[in-house]
């Protein structure tokens, strides 16, 4: 019989998709959101004794629709909404609906999230909240702010799209470039998120992950010929190739440079890079565009050694002049410290404002141990580990902290 987490699963599986499918049916997120936690607050009620029903993702559907129209009928203060409960409870539909999720549900409402009249960081994290299932708290830790913080910028974004009644649809041609970058960064922070997931025991939601390379799929489906939306999909392609080589048989993280890159995905490595190159016809650059170009110098390499670091440091300098991020500051900082310097990367990424951002530290306790200060590259280590709430990472941080303090005092 499955268990908590084995529901926990699924909740994390379909949540998004139900919460998108019953926007389109409702009109209403909030309706829509709760309703859908309602239905897996049954579903832990029912299923340790049940079984996980062969539908689950219809199994949750359903009982959210009954659920939020229950909700409408008791709203008697509200006769809108009850006429309409009545309507949809006598529509016709059978009792067992044949459940088929619109392959662009997630993409209408994508596009609803990220509406302009949303402060661009509001249409990113209602995103990941509504589609991707995240919670506030994952969300928060994603964009290195408080839990509170975030939960604000959630009820303000859904009372904002409510108010200014944005529609629940995918824009017209004319629309669609204008509301295109805070569409590409949901979706990159969704793969992020599979990528490495902020909490939990595992180091890679591959669900998270495959779900952001669909709704990659969708957008390039939709607009062929926007270079950064094929920049996109051939860098989550690119990054996904190496989820074979992550993690070892226990599930412990395998760096970069210990991966066996013959356990690279081949054929995913094959089409990243021919979008990559399509990309590079097209001559009109971007910053999803130059990062794959990054990650397709990696997929290029036999070994960390064999890597073209220049030319990384190369790309991210490019890429900068897009944007600077104390982010992309510290990834050319590491590409620095290959091309053999070390110590400029340190002052590099000690000027950087990333104190709560565990890989900073985690970056920054490398390049220490790399120049022989072992003790305060332990407590580099240590602070990264103190950031992170994945326990793979803290695992993996734990094991190097340890290793250098046993060399320093042995």
């Amino acid at each position: 019989m499955p268990g908590a987490h084995d529901i926990e699963e699924v909740f994390k599986q379909e949540s998004g998709r139900a919460v998108a499918t019953l926007v389109r049916r409702f009109g209403d997120i909030d309706i829509a959101e709760e309703a859908v936690q309602e239905a897996f607050v049954e579903a832990v009620r029912r299923w340790p004794d049940q079984g996980i029903p062969p539908s689950p993702a219809g199994w949750i559907i359903i009982t959210a629709k009954n659920r939020a129209i229950d909700r409408l009928r008791r709203e008697s203060l509200r006769d809108d909404r009850q006429s309409e409960a009545f309507r949809l409870l006598g529509d016709g539909e059978p009792a067992e609906m044949d459940i088929e999720i619109v392959d662009d549900d997630q993409l209408r409402l994508i596009f609803t999230c990220c509406h302009p009249a949303l402060a661009l960081n509001a249409q990113v994290a209602l995103t990941l909240r509504l589609i991707a299932g995240l919670q506030t708290a994952e969300i928060a830790r994603a964009f290195l702010v408080s839990e509170p913080t975030m939960a604000q910028r959630l009820v303000r974004a859904k009372r904002k799209i409510k108010a200014a009644n944005i529609p629940y649809r995918i824009p017209g041609d004319a629309e669609l470039p204008n509301r295109l970058r805070p569409v590409l960064a949901v979706v990159y922070l969704v793969y992020n998120e599979g990528h490495l997931a902020t909490t939990g025991e595992h180091l890679i939601r591959a669900d998270i992950a495959a779900e952001a390379i669909r709704l990659a799929r969708l957008l390039a489906a939709l607009m062929p010929d926007e270079p950064e939306v094929i920049g996109l999909l051939g860098l989550l392609l690119l990054s996904e190739s190496r989820r074979p080589a992550r993690t070892g048989p226990d599930g412990e993280l395998i760096r970069l440079p210990n991966q066996d890159r013959g356990l690279w995905d081949r054929a995913l490595i094959d089409e990243g890079q021919r979008l990559v190159r399509a990309c590079l016809r097209r001559n009109r650059p971007g910053p999803y565009q130059i990062q794959a170009a990054i990650a397709a110098v990696h997929s290029d390499a036999a070994s960390t050694e064999d890597t073209d670091w220049a030319q990384i440091v190369t790309l991210y300098d490019q890429l900068l002049v897009f944007g600077s991020s104390p982010v992309i500051e510290l990834n050319r900082a590491v590409a620095m410290a290959e091309t053999g310097e070390v110590s400029a990367a340190l002052a590099t990424i000690e000027l950087l404002d990333l104190d709560e951002y565990h890989l900073y530290h985690a970056t920054r306790g490398n390049l220490l141990e790399r120049l022989g200060r072992d003790l305060e590259a332990a407590d580099a280590y240590a602070r990264a580990r103190s950031l992170t709430a994945n326990e793979t990472e803290q695992n993996h941080l734990r094991v190097i902290e340890q290793q250098i303090r046993s060399r320093t005092t042995g």
